[in-house]
């Protein structure tokens, strides 16, 4: 089952990603360049190459799409230059900023609208109306009340919407190697060790991690029905060379044959991928 974080302060989550916003460190240029923003962009996809595909940017083209936790914008920028219209929300104003000058750099701010809103809370920031796709990747098991999110996104969808969202697989290479090489073993402290290192900056207060059946379920039981469950991602980087944006992989990745590793990934990958229609 699930950690619990249900009593940590939303205010303890949103200093948490204001003090460090998710990607800002994938470029050395400086923020708001369109150098820099190229280099995120190159750099996410590269090591994250099953975003676009989930994403599927270019089928939103004329589209209502309601981003959840956008981040520092560069899935954001990528549904608007396929086309689509887009609302994009986050909890932290340092993220929104980048995002920002992201959309005014590559010429779409006209298509894509930034609010700063409690996901949780969403409806009191942003007017209910029918959205062709919400998104949301890598966001909603940050928050105390990932169920809360749902509801509010029940809102803004139709019979025709589609939800795709990911959350961390709790079965995956990435939570064996936490529980081994910073937790030692100590499985009775997995769910704390998993928060404090399932990001790049420690001590996330908040990451709820789900198995494949607790995913669907989590979805199934707020009113959708899941039309497909992928898991995906396993990063085969050596961190030391990685933070000084040198991609050299770790010696038993190395070796690895990639058929196997893609094997390797689809059955324990990091990322759990659902896509679901309003019941």
């Amino acid at each position: 089952m699930p950690a619990s974080f249900q009593d940590v302060p939303i205010t303890k989550v949103s200093d948490y990603w204001n003090s460090r916003p998710c990607n800002i460190a994938h470029s050395p240029q400086p923020v708001g360049s369109r150098e820099y923003f190229d280099e995120v962009e190159v750099r996410k996809y590269f090591v994250e190459p099953h975003i676009p595909a989930f994403a599927e940017f270019e089928r939103w083209k004329g589209k209502r799409v309601l981003e959840i936790g956008c981040g520092i914008g560069t899935d954001t920028i990528n549904f608007a230059r396929g086309g689509a219209e887009v609302t994009a929300v986050d909890l932290t104003e340092n993220s929104l900023e980048v995002a920002r000058q992201r959309a005014e750099v590559f010429g779409v701010a006209e298509h894509v609208r930034f609010i700063h809103v409690n996901a949780e809370r969403l409806s009191q920031a942003v007017p209910v109306a029918p959205f062709d796709l919400v998104y949301s990747f890598g966001v909603i098991h940050h928050t105390p009340h990932p169920e809360r999110v749902l509801e509010e996104i029940r809102r803004y969808v139709t019979p025709e919407s589609t939800v795709k969202i990911m959350v961390y697989n709790l079965w995956s290479w990435k939570v064996l190697w936490i529980l081994f090489a910073y937790g030692k073993g100590r499985f009775w402290r997995l769910k704390r060790l998993v928060a404090d290192y399932s990001e790049a900056e420690l001590g996330c207060p908040v990451t709820y991690c789900y198995s494949r059946s607790a995913g669907r379920r989590l979805l199934e039981e707020h009113g959708f029905r899941v039309t497909s469950v992928t898991v995906d991602h396993i990063f085969p980087y050596s961190i030391p060379e990685y933070v000084q944006y040198q991609y050299k992989k770790v010696w038993y990745f190395r070796w690895m044959p990639r058929a196997l590793f893609r094997a390797l990934e689809r059955a324990f990958g990091w990322h759990l991928c659902l896509t679901a229609k309003p019941k």
